[in-house]
């Protein structure tokens, strides 16, 4: 009876082993099938895949990944992270010159001339994406909703923003570039400082430095 129940056993093993020989000679394994070999970062640069996986490497600086608003771009050269101002900002940037003056203290100091700020503004069940640009649009030195005359629109690339002069004051220029999406809006403030000649209707922002490094930014946005 032993020597029965031990031949079924080994019937039942060369039977199972031929069947996983057989699968592994049919079915060899085959390596994944991606979809593109590479990937281009917001700056231009390309990443490869990494390992036998589909996943792309890491972009380096200066491209950024917002992961939670599902943007990417590249920070413009010369500005580095600040602070962020409030709770709906989600990054800020800062471009700083050295300072005039060569005396001791000046020298420890820098003069921050030009910022980059991106908030977010979820919009509510009881709102729209302008609603939102609207209550969100108020300019610094009177605490208002800015007019509807402040506001036009460009593109970049395949993003369409809604362009609102916020504020123009004692040297200060800021204007924010929004973007709506489906259930919030994006805003790109560029904030210009000691603009010596604000009070000109005829100044061109865009050569402003603040100004010039946000739409650099804006053609490399991704996602959104």
């Amino acid at each position: 009876m032993k020597s029965l129940f031990l031949g079924i056993l080994v019937i039942i093993v060369v039977g199972v082993g031929g069947l996983v020989y057989r699968n592994a000679v049919e079915h060899p394994a085959q390596p994944i099938a991606c979809p593109v070999s590479d990937f281009v970062c917001p700056d231009g640069t390309r990443v490869s895949r990494t390992g036998s996986s589909c996943v792309f490497s890491t972009c380096l600086p200066p491209n950024i990944s917002l992961s939670e608003v599902g943007i990417a771009f590249a920070v413009p050269e010369g500005f580095v992270s600040a602070e962020l101002q409030d709770a709906a900002t989600i990054a800020a940037y800062e471009l700083r010159l050295p300072p005039m003056s060569s005396t001791a203290e000046a020298a420890t100091s820098s003069t921050k001339v030009a910022s980059i700020v991106i908030r977010r503004f979820a919009i509510t069940a009881s709102s729209t994406a302008l609603g939102t640009i609207q209550q969100t649009a108020i300019g610094g030195a009177s605490g208002l909703p800015v007019g509807v005359t402040a506001y036009s629109s460009t593109e970049f690339d395949t993003h369409r923003f809604t362009v609102v002069r916020i504020e123009r004051f004692e040297g200060v220029v800021d204007t924010a570039y929004y973007l709506a999406r489906a259930t919030d809006v994006l805003r790109f403030d560029a904030i210009d400082r000691e603009v010596t000649n604000w009070t000109d209707q005829n100044l061109d922002t865009s050569t402003l430095p603040a100004h010039a490094a946000l739409r650099k930014l804006l053609t490399t946005l991704q996602g959104g």
